[in-house]
């Protein structure tokens, strides 16, 4: 019968192994999430995935802040972020060094999440746009990529911090295959 492992069998990094841990090939850019909640679950997210970074941009709050501290539970300790004010300049620097701009969001052409395939020794750009207009139209033309996570209900509307895990997890997934 399964038994629910304790803390200390979790073998959890410190703050200071996270950082000298190797990361998984991705950051996420969050753009213009109101939400300070949603900012702290999106830094859980990055650490328990290894991502190489944080790009916190416009209106998204930064840390330190209690509402972001409240649901990051110390990932903003261990996750390397950085504040950006304009995402569009980002995401053209970001292709610049050779990263690949993946916009989440539902658009015409876009490529169904069940479908994304990584390509092997490509960085990934993840960017999360606003709760309520999604991401901008600015960085929809530019990216490399637009997903769009299948939803199957009717809302079709997810949480940006349940989107951030999903894409993260998929990521995860896909250049884990052995």
């Amino acid at each position: 019968m399964p038994r629910k492992v304790s803390v200390d069998e979790l073998n959890r990094l410190s703050v200071d192994a996270f950082k000298q841990a190797t990361k998984f090939p991705f950051c996420l850019i969050l753009d213009d999430i109101r939400s300070l909640n949603n900012v702290g679950s999106v830094f859980r997210t990055a650490d328990a995935f290894r991502a190489e970074m944080i790009y916190l941009c416009g209106i998204t709050g930064v840390p330190p802040h209690r509402d972001i501290t409240k649901t990051a539970l110390g990932a903003t300790e261990s996750v390397a972020w950085t504040y950006a004010p304009d995402v569009s300049s980002l995401t053209k620097q970001l292709q610049s060094e050779g990263w690949v701009i993946a916009a989440i969001e539902q658009a015409e052409g876009s490529t169904s999440l069940l479908n994304f395939e990584p390509a092997v020794n490509k960085k990934y750009a993840f960017v999360l746009g606003n709760e309520v207009t999604g991401v901008s139209d600015a960085v929809i033309n530019t990216a490399d990529i637009v997903l769009e996570i299948p939803q199957f209900g009717t809302k079709h509307s997810l949480n940006v911090a349940v989107s951030a895990g999903i894409v993260c997890w998929n990521f995860i997934q896909n250049v884990t295959k052995t």
